[in-house]
């Protein structure tokens, strides 16, 4: 019995998070049991563990995690201002003359929302409250207009910037490295999160392109499921489109845009969108838009100056240009400051900052327990023998490293089902990824299939979290089984996704190879 007793601990792992108890403290308590267990029966080394302080300490000085929380206040300050009412108003009443035309809206919206917040239980319930109200009074199908809202609030997990993606970063890099080692190589390379988020720009759009093809041709072959609005939606003018959209199409160029073209770090590109958050919820909150509008492009126009004509007065040969540009480096940050006082002034007044840091330390602490008691459980898992089991296990497969990588990504859409992509990213893949690098997959590559298979742990039943989310927000008239039945063709969308992606690796690998 011993021999097995690392298949036990994972087992036991997975009735532990299905007994309901919290995901992390239910990592760790199994994780004590079975080190303690191994070393009673002495098959486990219990030094092992002394690296586990190491590993903490390791997480809290993460510079890469440290951007996590930073996207999540960013999304959060998003959600709490209600940028995503007015997006899907604008969008809703600009398509809704169409057969599809509400769901195309979601899609796109969804899309938006993805790339500015990042945070699926926002968008999902934000549009599960606004959309699907006006998609049923519209006479959509319950099941169409479920599944439409949960699939295009799971674009905040593919689309940069995403949680997903920085966790994913991590591990992958981790991974790779790992790999070199083991091939002998010490000069060892990294992967970093701009590259994850360049590798992810294409299939993302990728996906949105798929469902919305898919709602065309569903318009198109079953009208009465998604019918015209009617006639009771004005047409927004230019005006209106213009202020819904351009607001955060700025803030995703100035993050992405910042991480891609190397200008800034995840972190420094997080905080810079926070910033931008703060002042798009401040023309929310009624501060003159012109002040909002003049604070921006003064903070815009010292990012850009700064970084092509960088100036340090305490050289002693300045001449009169670098003085007179650092003044107005100095008369921009002023302006700058003045209106991210005024925005956040608004926002604790009307408590958007108080709502927006509880969310964010909430699923901050929730990310970073998962991650630490993962850590615990890998080191248990290892002094039990099951890295060494599971590398065996890949390596006989048939099909070489095609075999290995097609059960890989059916063991992780199967997991879906029943946990959360934080614990496979942390507890799954760093044991099966160093695998299948030696076996000479692409890193990048290899990293942007498993983000898309995670994705789709979002929507799959019974524990998808879109599923649930989607069904606290939803009105009466939708079921539970109503939700299941709208989202399962999108699975099969997502999987079209994934091996369009395996069959076209320079989907993932070309604008990581072009920049970086």
């Amino acid at each position: 019995m011993t021999e097995y007793l690392d298949l036990m601990m994972f087992g036991a792992l997975m009735l532990a998070v299905l007994s309901g108890f919290p995901v992390s403290f239910s990592i760790a308590g199994v994780a004590v049991a079975f080190a303690y267990l191994g070393w009673a029966l002495g098959v486990m080394d219990v030094s092992l563990l002394g690296a586990l302080g190491q590993r903490a300490f390791g997480l809290i000085s993460n510079t890469v995690l440290i951007a996590i929380p930073v996207f999540v206040l960013m999304g959060a300050i998003l959600e709490r201002s209600k940028i995503a009412e007015d997006l899907l108003d604008t969008m809703g009443r600009s398509f809704g003359q169409l057969r599809g035309g509400l769901g195309i809206s979601v899609v796109l919206v969804g899309a938006l929302l993805a790339a500015s917040t990042g945070i699926v239980g926002a968008t999902v319930v934000a549009m599960g409250m606004i959309a699907l109200p006006a998609m049923l009074r519209a006479g959509y199908n319950p099941s169409v207009a479920s599944g439409i809202v949960c699939t295009a609030g799971t674009l905040g997990q593919i689309i940069p910037p995403s949680t997903l993606l920085i966790i994913l970063a991590d591990v992958m890099s981790n991974a790779y490295q790992q790999a070199q080692y083991e091939q002998g190589k010490f000069s060892v390379e990294a992967l970093s999160v701009g590259q994850f988020f360049a590798a992810a720009m294409l299939p993302g759009l990728l996906l949105v392109t798929i469902y919305l093809l898919y709602i065309l041709i569903v318009g198109t072959l079953r009208p009465q499921d998604m019918p015209p609005a009617g006639n009771h939606m004005t047409k927004p003018d230019r005006r209106e489109v213009m202020v819904a959209i351009i607001p955060p199409i700025l803030l995703i160029f100035a993050v992405l845009g910042a991480i891609l073209g190397g200008v800034a770090t995840p972190t420094e590109a997080a905080s810079v969108g926070a910033i931008g958050a703060l002042l798009m919820a401040g023309r929310k909150t009624g501060l003159n838009p012109r002040l909002i509008l003049t604070g921006a492009v003064a903070l815009i126009v010292l990012g850009l100056l700064a970084n092509i004509y960088p100036v340090r007065l305490q050289r002693s040969d300045n001449g009169v240009a670098e003085w007179l540009l650092g003044i107005l480096y100095m008369f921009l940050t002023l302006v700058g400051l003045a209106a991210v006082c005024l925005a956040l002034r608004a926002s604790v007044r009307e408590r958007i900052i108080h709502d927006a840091l509880n969310s964010t330390l909430t699923m901050t602490a929730m990310i970073f327990a998962t991650i630490l008691a993962a850590g615990f459980f890998s080191l248990v898992f290892i002094g039990l023998g099951g890295e060494e089991r599971v590398a065996r296990l890949l390596e006989d497969l048939p099909g070489g490293p095609t075999g290995a990588l097609a059960f890989v990504m059916l063991f992780v859409f199967v997991l879906g089902f029943f946990l959360d992509f934080v614990e496979i990213s942390v507890i799954v893949l760093p044991l099966v990824a160093p695998t299948l690098m030696l076996m000479g997959h692409e890193p990048i590559w290899l990293g942007v299939l498993l983000a898309i298979n995670l994705q789709t742990s979002f929507l799959t039943p019974p524990f998808g979290f879109s599923l649930f989310y989607l069904r606290a927000a939803a009105p009466k008239e939708i079921s539970t089984p109503h939700i299941y039945r709208g989202v399962t063709p999108f699975i099969g969308l997502q999987a079209i996704g994934i091996f369009l992606v395996w069959a076209m690796p320079s989907l993932a690998t070309w604008l990581p190879d072009l920049l970086f």
